[in-house]
């Protein structure tokens, strides 16, 4: 099974989860892949998670973009699992602390929450300092990124299977390209 994580204030209708869906559905694997909408609460995302984890049959591979990156680093660490991670954050809780007290909205559905110190907490308890295993890891970064920086990125991952791409940008534009090499990690 393929769990996509989708980023901040998304959801699996956005345009990587639906490249990834449809790549599968049209090759007979729909039944292998999940993207379940998850919670604005970190805690609570990654238990749904976990939970989707626990009622695989075998190891499931993670693919997470962003803050859905830093989900499934966490859950790879946590579970021995394989991750592929797309223009992932790097040290969430830090990155989003100018986020408390601002309103957030989710770019697919429209709704509303705000940002709190409560959310941070729950992030830095997930923080993962190191990863154990760089291998069990292919990072997918594109240097045009505006949101996050693809350098921190590929010192954090150091030793894993890396894609560093010139141009492109927080979406990551070639990712249908490398639904292909995803899969066979």
């Amino acid at each position: 099974m393929i769990i996509y994580i989708h980023g901040f204030n998304s959801s699996s209708r956005s345009g990587k989860a639906q490249e990834l869906q449809s790549w599968m559905a049209a090759r007979g694997l729909a039944e292998a892949y999940a993207c379940p909408d998850l919670p604005h609460r970190p805690a609570e995302a990654v238990a749904r998670l976990e939970s989707l984890i626990t009622a695989s049959r075998g190891a499931p591979k993670l693919v997470g973009s962003s803050l859905g990156g830093y989900y499934a680093t966490h859950l790879a660490e946590r579970h021995g699992l394989k991750a592929v991670l797309v223009n992932p954050c790097v040290a969430c809780h830090e990155k989003l602390a100018g986020e408390v007290g601002r309103t957030q909205t989710n770019w697919q559905d429209g709704s509303e929450y705000v940002f709190t110190a409560a959310h941070l907490e729950e992030l830095a308890a997930l923080h993962v300092p190191r990863p154990t295993r760089p291998e069990r890891y292919l990072l997918l970064a594109e240097k045009g990124d505006a949101v996050l920086d693809w350098r921190e990125a590929a010192t954090y991952y150091r030793g894993a299977r890396q894609h560093i791409l010139d141009g492109g940008d927080h979406g990551f534009t070639r990712f249908a390209e490398y639904i292909p090499e995803i899969l066979a990690f």
